[in-house]
């Protein structure tokens, strides 16, 4: 018995070597296995009664095979339309069966007065909660039973919600954002609820460094509405009550500010189902945008730390309305690039950037060295963070220092990194982009912004023109404004701000 298994078993494993793949575009029979018996494997080892079955070059009756994908399929253009009172609603349609719909508004904590500091960052935490026509629970349970995500966030210029779902509930995605953003209820008790979480927010905030020194650099560099903090203070979180945050959203969040902005969904039916909920917004002319000027600064914040956090920073003029200034800056930064001591695990970790190699490679003493830059409309900051031991900290000072000169001075940066660069740029913008979140994100920001979305071949072009004459001239504009020095942890080793300031400016 064994050996005529056996038998049919080599038998088996010839028939199958020789089974040829006839065509691509039909569907045919699975194997020739399945030709000679209706009882599976089994039966036809042990020879079990046959039945005949269409061979694998015959098609399969009633079974129609859908045409190939096209070698080229044309990117959805964004379409946008204005409503009479000033909103405007863009979207991109997607194959893609969910849908990301967002409400941003030109809004955030350069608006806010001394009444009103530390609202956007409560804002942001009231986002989603009772509503005059819905409760908390009510708004909780219709996001969960259609599977549904939320989330809000408040940066220092604009307000974003989002919605992600499956596109066949746009419907009620949009009247749940939209009555969430324009009919907030804000109770007293929900307030007071999340004052108290951002009070233990903020005592964890010694966690991460990093965003206190980028709040430093803020309070101290800018003069103006852009020195407001996102991070609400004690003295605000104790001052701030539902009245204020209903004086500050009816102010702020009118028509011509906001942008209801989706990917993966018909422009026509998204105007269909959101103009009712926003056409009877205001029409108001929008206000000033509140002055920033930036002077320059210095921060020291002693802390129980055996390390120090420290940047150096300088302004960016003109911001993201100075559009190819803000790609050179963006290719600028992944020239520099850097990381954490522990990202030298392999490649795409920043290991062929001028800051890994010529700093992170070289100083062990050194935790983390990397560029940063914060970019807003008509302004910017950009500059070099690191993290180092307190009696290393005056030579990370001076490398900083040394590293933003030398990108300063013709012939320090070579033909290849900027090459390099400008690919990591191109690569970071389009894989970003491939995410349904980040491009309805995108959409409502550039609208905001520049009043329209500029194709993403736009910016490709803008970042393959960039040379190393452009590279040069702009580090040069920026390290001629006055440096913001910041400090965080064991501050006693580190150097004065005018013998740092004087290495850049020794005129």
């Amino acid at each position: 018995m064994y050996r005529a298994a056996g038998s049919r078993l080599r038998s088996l494993t010839r028939n199958v070597s020789e089974t040829r793949v006839i065509g691509s575009t039909t569907r045919f029979a699975s194997t020739s296995v399945a030709k000679r018996s209706s009882g599976g494997f089994f039966s036809w080892l042990t020879g079990g009664k046959s039945s005949q079955i269409p061979p694998l070059n015959i098609p399969l009756q009633g079974v129609a095979v859908p045409p190939p994908l096209p070698d080229h399929i044309e990117p959805s253009k964004t379409k946008i339309t204005t409503l009479p009172n000033g909103v405007k609603i863009a979207s991109e349609a997607s194959p893609n069966p969910v849908a990301s719909i967002g409400l941003y508004v030109d809004s955030g904590s350069v608006y806010e007065t001394p009444t009103s500091s530390g609202v956007s960052h409560l804002l942001e935490r009231m986002a989603f909660k009772s509503t005059t026509s819905r409760s908390h629970l009510r708004t909780v349970r219709e996001i969960e039973a259609i599977g549904g995500n939320v989330s809000a966030s408040a940066s220092r210029e604009q307000m974003g919600y989002t919605y992600d779902a499956l596109k066949t509930y746009m419907p009620e995605m949009v009247e749940v954002l939209i009555d969430s953003v324009r009919n907030p209820a804000f109770l007293d008790w929900e307030v007071n609820e999340q004052l108290q979480k951002m009070r233990a927010e903020i005592g964890e905030m010694s966690n991460n460094p990093q965003s206190l020194l980028l709040e430093a650099i803020h309070s101290v560099g800018y003069s103006g509405a852009l020195a407001n903090s996102l991070i609400a203070s004690e003295s605000a979180i104790n001052r701030l009550k539902s009245d204020i945050l209903e004086g500050f959203v009816a102010e702020n969040y009118t028509a011509p500010r906001m942008v209801l902005a989706a990917s993966g969904v018909d422009h026509e039916e998204l105007v269909s189902i959101a103009e009712p909920l926003l056409s009877d917004l205001p029409k108001v002319s929008r206000p000033e945008v509140p002055k920033s000027v930036y002077v320059g600064g210095d921060f020291r914040c002693q802390t129980d730390s055996d390390n120090t956090h420290v940047a150096l920073a300088f302004e960016v003029p003109g911001g993201w309305h100075q559009e190819k200034e803000a790609m050179i800056l963006t290719v600028l930064q992944m020239l520099m690039g850097g990381g954490g001591s522990f990202s030298a695990g392999g490649p795409g970790k920043g290991m062929h950037s001028r800051l890994y190699l010529r700093i992170l490679n070289e100083h062990q003493e050194i935790q983390s060295f990397s560029a940063f830059n914060s970019l807003y409309n008509n302004t910017g900051i950009f500059g070099v963070h690191a993290t180092t031991g307190s009696g290393f900290v005056s030579n990370a000072v001076d490398l900083a220092a040394r590293e933003l000169l030398a990108i300063a001075t013709p012939g320090q940066v070579d033909q290849a990194q900027l090459d390099r660069a400008k690919e990591l740029t191109k690569s970071a913008v389009l894989m970003n982009l491939e995410s349904r979140m980040v491009a309805s994100e995108d959409i409502g920001r550039q609208v905001l912004t520049y009043g329209e979305r500029k194709p993403v071949e736009h910016f490709m072009k803008t970042v393959d023109e960039v040379t190393l004459k452009d590279i040069t001239a702009i580090s040069e504009k920026i390290i001629s404004s006055p440096l913001t020095l910041a400090s965080l942890g064991d501050v006693s080793n580190v150097p004065s701000y005018d013998s740092v300031s004087r290495k850049f400016h020794k005129k």
